[in-house]
């Protein structure tokens, strides 16, 4: 765990030790656990950190609008180098695409998102975005 204090500011958000943040929701997901899931994201990006998440969908429920617009409006300020997704289903994917699409056009930041079958592919991509971060390359598609 790292020292920006993630232990206990959101059960959904777990740091893993090569630097990923796991991120799992369980149920639907509400307005309120979206906030508290960009606070920590927020806090991370504060700290230095590069922000790479993976977002473990297998257990996600519905994401009501309420929750959608949270994450739009949040995510406009929150700093995210990359996003793994695995586990989504079309649907799934079709409102995450939808909702990064939304968040690239409002800020003109780039948002590196994919969709992954294996969690091993998913943490290969994201360390390898990581890396092209850390040598001031842009990451790679």
């Amino acid at each position: 765990m790292s020292d920006v204090g993630l232990e206990s500011a959101c059960p959904d958000v777990r740091d893993e030790p090569d630097g990923i943040l796991r991120v799992a929701f369980h149920g639907d997901l509400t307005a309120d656990r979206a906030r508290a899931v960009i606070g920590v994201l927020r806090r991370v990006a504060e700290s230095g950190r590069e922000v790479l998440l993976l977002v473990d969908t297998r257990h996600t429920g519905a994401i009501p609008a309420s929750a959608r617009k949270v994450v739009a409006e949040e995510l406009r300020t929150a700093r995210l180098d990359a996003v793994a997704i695995i586990g989504a289903g079309f649907s799934l994917r079709v409102v995450l695409s939808l909702l990064a699409k939304g968040v690239h056009m409002l800020t003109g930041q780039p948002y590196p998102q994919q969709f992954f079958g294996t969690e091993g592919e998913a943490r290969a991509w994201l360390l390898a975005q990581r890396d092209a971060l850390r040598a001031r390359r842009r990451p790679v598609p």
